[in-house]
Order: structure tokens, then C-alpha cells, then sequence
């Protein structure tokens, strides 16, 4: 299953490749990441929690950091086992950053395999799972980089 799509966040590109690079930050923004390990500059490993239907699934992960570029590119590769079932996750994810105005424009392109009951879903379903995951991701990447609002004088 191939996702691809952009994000757009209002703030400098070297800022955003900064915070992306940033693996506490970065799971910060994903639904369901919990108990995140840095284990070197380029290994992670953490545990990844969400729902696929009315089924519920929890993966244990590792994050390859393949390539960083700053402030144009950061390639991964993840690996995942699902807990309590049979089956593997392995993905692959690019990411590049651009410079539009005082923006910075997001293009991922993450190529995904899932085997075992997860995968037996079916690509409708879980891509739009990969959707709502991309949203709330979005949601929470640009609202980090928000300005904060200024308190109202009385």
C-alpha cells in the first residue's frame, strides 16, 4: 500500500526539518505512540497502539533512520510486530521538505506491507486508517508550530 500526500506548516523549512528529525517530537505527533526508545542517532524502537476497524492492535516498532538531509530529506524504514497476533509491518518513508513563502511544504510518500490479520483488512480499509492517522498528524504539527496566542488585555 502506497500512502502519499503534503502537509503545509507556517514556519522556516530548517526549523521544520529540525523538529521532524526530533524522534520524541515526531512520535509526539503520531496517534498511538507510546514508550519511545532512542537507541542511537539513527534507531528507535517504541510501541504503537490504534484501531483498524473494530479491531484493535498494538505493534512493537523500530525506526531506521536511512538518510537525513538537512534541511531537504529524511528517509526510514520501520519494522513492526503486532502483539498477540501473527503478522509484520515493514515500511518504507521519504520525505521531503520545500520552501513556499514563509512555509514549509511536507511531501511524504510511505510505502507500506502489512501480512497477517492486519493485513487480510484489505487496502480500502487501511487506507483509510493511513488517512485519519495523516490528519491528526497534520493537526498536531501545525499546531505546534502556532504562534501562541497573546493573552487578551483586560
Amino acid at each position: 500500500m502506497n500512502v502519499r500526500g503534503e502537509i503545509t506548516v507556517k514556519a522556516p523549512r530548517a526549523a521544520v526539518f529540525e523538529k521532524l528529525r526530533d524522534a520524541p517530537f515526531f512520535a509526539s505527533c503520531v496517534e498511538g505512540v507510546r514508550d519511545l526508545l532512542v537507541v542511537d542517532e539513527r534507531h528507535y524502537t517504541a510501541v504503537m497502539e490504534t484501531r483498524v476497524a473494530y479491531m484493535k492492535f498494538t505493534f512493537k516498532v523500530t525506526v531506521e533512520l536511512v538518510e537525513a538531509v538537512p534541511p531537504e530529506r529524511i528517509e526510514a524504514r520501520i519494522e513492526g510486530t503486532p502483539l498477540g497476533i501473527v503478522g509484520r509491518l515493514n515500511a518504507a518513508s521519504r520525505t521531503s521538505l520545500s520552501e513556499a513563502g514563509d512555509e514549509t511544504r511536507i511531501a511524504y510518500a510511505v510505502d507500506v506491507s502489512l501480512t497477517g490479520k492486519l493485513g487480510s483488512l484489505g487496502a480500502p480499509v487501511l487506507k483509510s486508517k493511513a488517512r485519519e492517522m495523516e490528519r491528526l498528524f497534520a493537526a498536531n504539527l501545525q499546531r505546534a508550530f502556532a504562534p501562541a496566542s497573546a493573552e487578551a488585555a483586560p
